[in-house]
């Protein structure tokens, strides 16, 4: 019995249709950190999803959720859960907080960022689909990212000092 509370414990518990994790226990190598202290809880790759991403993304003050972009074919689904801040949207920006939502359909060339420009955690749900062959654009940079083979276009020509990290 001590074995089977263990296991919960750090791994889950398994059913014939899956994983069921708790967010508190989730283990490190799900848990992603990138610049002024943003981090982002992988959750649909914790409990074994395939063809779309569950992630947690918690922004502290002055940070940034993602460089300002758009996807080819991905798309994707943000809820507010918790703070306030800024949806850059298409060169335009909105004020956002706890409850609000917003859906970015594939293929449409949005370029969206989150700014946390408030005083608390900005906390985002950040749902998506895994899209084989999606190109990332980022305006502001004139950038073209090929997700899959991790190759840099910046106007043309092949970049290798660029970074996605909005926060460094």
């Amino acid at each position: 019995m001590h074995q089977v509370a263990k296991e919960q414990e750090t791994e889950g518990r398994h059913t014939e249709l899956g994983k069921i994790l708790n967010i508190a226990k989730l283990p490190g190598e799900h848990i992603s950190e990138y610049g002024k202290g943003a981090i982002t809880l992988l959750l649909g790759q914790a409990a074994g999803s395939e063809k779309i991403y569950v992630h947690i993304d918690r922004i502290p003050p002055g940070a940034q959720s993602v460089k300002y972009h758009s996807h080819s074919k991905q798309e994707e689904f943000f809820m507010v859960l918790a703070g306030t801040g800024t949806l850059r949207l298409n060169d335009a920006e909105y004020q956002v907080g706890k409850g609000d939502f917003v859906a970015k359909p594939a293929g449409r060339k949005i370029a969206h960022q989150f700014i946390n420009t408030g005083q608390e955690v900005l906390e985002i749900l950040d749902v998506g689909t895994n899209e084989s062959g999606d190109v990332a654009y980022y305006p502001d940079e004139g950038v073209y990212y090929l997700r899959d083979q991790g190759l840099v276009f910046h106007r043309g020509s092949a970049r290798q000092d660029w970074d996605s990290d909005p926060n460094t």
